[in-house]
């Protein structure tokens, strides 16, 4: 299926696999680019050395064109930066506006930079400072998200810009995949329907606790990291919810310490990270030390298996999924249905 997100990119079929932290490795990134659809390497997670092996151990599984998902706040960004250009990585995507520097140094030297935005003006920012493409994700979406559905965010920023957009938030199936293209959408992005795979490493009991979901089995909590998160309903995020800001400050320095330990950044390092966070998200120093709970209660729940201790990042989608495909079965059949929908409409008069 050629739209202008496959043309940008180089794959067969405009369907992206997003960067979730702990979640998007070798693996299913591989797995996804050999099916035809852009898979991203998740990052944020990974030390400068794993995203080294990874992009190795990813290039040795699939010679097809694949992504890696950087912070652009990291104080290693520069050196990530040129490790996407060394080893030729195809994309380079962003959860936060990468600086205008960034996106020309790689634009430079032909990676296609895909940022994720919010707003219809955040991606105007980023269109004016070179971005090829971006990810506009609405509030069905898992993780980070915000208030507005995709029904509503999807055109006001596809009438904004003049790049490729493509939509995330709510899409599992062919026809989402038609809607967003009848939108003016290039392609489609899915986190949660992409863990629901075979080849996703997430463990299994914890991947049947999203598939016992339904519709009302996500929830936003602010409690997690002081800004608003999508994540499965739990009873761990139950407690997160009615505990007051000083525990939760306790808990967040705790999972500071181990999330140093697993990484091997000094702290000099984690403080200037969030001093770089606190500035380019105008957030608290108690919302800074609140998202220090993040890497290591997503890393108990997908990495661990412990639905007790850990926060499980979805979108609302978890509550309409009830298999675990492959990535070459999810994607085939979803462009299959949506080319399906589409010929449906050609014949309604």
């Amino acid at each position: 299926m050629r739209t202008a997100l496959t043309d940008l990119v180089g794959v067969r079929h405009p369907v992206v696999q997003t960067g979730m932290g702990w979640v998007a490795g070798p693996r299913l990134v591989s797995a996804t680019a050999e099916a035809g659809g852009l898979g991203v390497l998740a990052s944020a997670t990974m030390s400068y050395a794993e995203l080294e092996a990874a992009i190795k151990e990813t290039k040795n599984r699939t010679s097809a064109p694949f992504g890696v998902n950087l912070r652009a706040d990291a104080h290693d960004a520069p050196e990530r930066i040129d490790l996407l250009i060394r080893e030729r990585v195809k994309v380079a995507s962003f959860a936060l506006a990468p600086k205008p520097d960034m996106i020309a140094k790689l634009s430079d030297a032909g990676v296609v930079v895909i940022p994720s935005v919010g707003a219809a003006r955040h991606a105007e920012k980023v269109a004016k400072w070179g971005a090829h493409a971006v990810i506009v994700q609405g509030g069905e979406g898992g993780g980070h998200t915000g208030g507005v559905a995709t029904t509503l965010l999807l055109p006001s920023v596809l009438d904004a810009v003049d790049i490729p957009v493509v939509a995330a938030g709510g899409f599992f199936d062919g026809r989402g995949l038609a809607a967003a293209l009848a939108y003016g959408a290039a392609g489609i992005a899915m986190g949660t329907r992409f863990l629901l795979t075979r080849e996703s490493t997430v463990p299994d009991a914890v991947k049947q606790a999203y598939l016992r979901r339904d519709l009302n089995g996500t929830v936003v909590t602010t409690r997690v990291d002081g800004l608003p998160h999508r994540v499965l309903r739990s009873d761990l995020v139950e407690r997160l919810e009615r505990s007051g800001r000083v525990s939760g400050l306790v808990r967040a320095v705790v999972n500071a310490a181990r999330f140093q330990r697993h990484t091997g950044l000094s702290w000099r390092t984690m403080v200037r990270d969030g001093l770089a966070m606190k500035h380019g998200r105008d957030l608290t120093w108690a919302q800074v030390v609140m998202a220090a709970n993040t890497p290591m209660l997503l890393r108990a729940g997908l990495v661990e298996g412990r639905t007790d201790a850990g926060v499980l990042a979805s979108g609302q989608v978890a509550g309409l999924l009830g298999d675990l495909p492959s990535c070459a079965d999810l994607i085939g059949g979803i462009v299959e249905d949506a080319e399906a929908a589409i010929d449906r409409l050609r014949d309604v008069r």
